[in-house]
């Protein structure tokens, strides 16, 4: 059976030119790029040109970047780092519908006498500029604010909350996994002082990220340890991933505005087909302000895990949620937040396309759904008819918090 996969948020193919690029550095060009000899040196010029191409797709300078080993490691360093740097400051705000990479570093810094403020999203998933402008304090000492969800693709205005953050002395930190490769991101206004990426999510491989920290930004190294990324974190670099990283890195800006367009143009027909063909759905997030690749889409009715059974029968991947949390039955937080009702909470499912996404793919998704969906509704007990009288469906919406 082929494979339509449409769960590129979880994480990407290998591009076949970075696989390529990276098969070298496995069996020929095995040497420490931190020897002192010149088959290591020959090592860290690839390291260098991977480092180059990461800055320049972000628009930063090479030193600037960190390797790290994914992104959650790259978004608990830089909380470490900004805490260290400010003791006297013991404030975090970040928003409710952030990854677990911040959500669970920062619950555990509350039990350790922090203080953190989550702020809301309205219904499209958006923030409030003057709510998290109220939010700040004297002692704020990081704001960490994603540039786009992973359930549902919207985009945060990360360039005028980081105006926000330096009129008021705060340093700011931006996940930026989802982003990357999808939409431009430039850091050089400085603004930003912390912004984080991951190779998997954009077509490279996995294990391996980037910290971006702003230069003149005081860092203590997360991982102590040897010299290796200028004394910011130690330990044998990943050669073959970061070599990957940077062809992946330079793949995507080649082919950037011409992705982009294609496989907005595909999300779209995958929505207007579903939505057109299927009653009692909905777009979750905004319509506009989101990832091209990204669509989140409530099913009344039926529940999410049945539709994803159902389609993976049929070899198509999707996603409930963050891969992150797939291993929970609680409903997604992202959705919660944006005070879905419970009907729609345990339906919703993400689609989310790449640059290897075809029409004919979207074409069969979409001639597969209705009939599914049809059939999962008639083996369900909720319906339309008893949805407002049913007395489960009352004390579900009561205990997330929306009835």
């Amino acid at each position: 059976m082929s494979v339509i996969y449409l769960d590129n948020n979880a994480t990407t193919c290998v591009a076949p030119e970075v696989y390529e690029a990276m098969s070298p550095y496995f069996t020929q060009y095995y040497g420490n790029p931190s020897s002192m000899h010149r088959f290591g040196g020959q090592v860290a010029r690839g390291l260098r040109q991977s480092r180059e191409a990461i800055a320049a797709l972000i628009h930063a300078e090479a030193n600037e970047i960190i390797f790290t080993s994914c992104g959650t490691e790259g978004d608990n360093a830089a909380i470490r780092a900004a805490l260290d740097r400010q003791p006297d400051k013991r404030h975090i705000i970040t928003t409710a519908v952030e990854h677990p990479a911040i959500l669970k570093p920062l619950q555990r810094l509350e039990k350790q006498g922090y203080s953190v403020t989550y702020l809301g999203v309205d219904g499209k998933g958006q923030l409030k500029l003057e709510e998290l402008r109220r939010a700040i304090r004297d002692d704020t000492a990081l704001i960490s604010v994603m540039a786009a969800n992973n359930e549902t693709g919207t985009i945060f205005p990360i360039e005028r909350i980081g105006h926000l953050a330096k009129e008021r002395g705060v340093l700011f930190h931006v996940d930026a996994v989802q982003a990357a490769g999808k939409i431009p991101l430039d850091v050089s206004s400085g603004v930003i002082d912390f912004l984080v990426l991951s190779g998997h999510k954009f077509h490279g491989p996995k294990g391996i990220g980037v910290l971006y920290v702003r230069r003149g930004v005081r860092f203590r190294p997360f991982l102590a340890g040897g010299h290796q990324e200028r004394g910011r974190r130690g330990g044998t670099e990943n050669v073959p991933g970061i070599i990957g990283l940077g062809t992946a890195a330079e793949l995507t800006l080649k082919s950037f505005d011409e992705d982009h367009t294609r496989i907005a143009q595909l999300r779209d027909r995958l929505e207007q087909g579903i939505l057109s063909q299927i009653s009692d759905t909905q777009r979750n997030g905004h319509p506009g302000l989101r990832l091209p690749n990204t669509a989140n889409i409530g099913f009344k009715y039926v529940e999410g895990e049945a539709i994803l059974l159902s389609l993976d029968r049929e070899g198509v991947c999707a996603s409930s949620g963050s891969a992150c949390t797939s291993g929970s039955l609680q409903p997604s937080h992202v959705l919660r937040a944006m005070g879905l009702p419970y009907t729609l909470l345990h339906g919703s499912i993400r689609f989310s396309l790449s640059r290897y996404t075809t029409a004919a793919e979207i074409e069969q998704v979409i001639a597969l759904l209705p009939s599914m969906i049809n059939r999962l509704r008639e083996l369900s007990p909720f319906s339309r008819d008893n949805e407002a009288t049913h007395p489960w469906l009352q004390e579900q919406s009561q205990r997330v918090g929306i009835a």
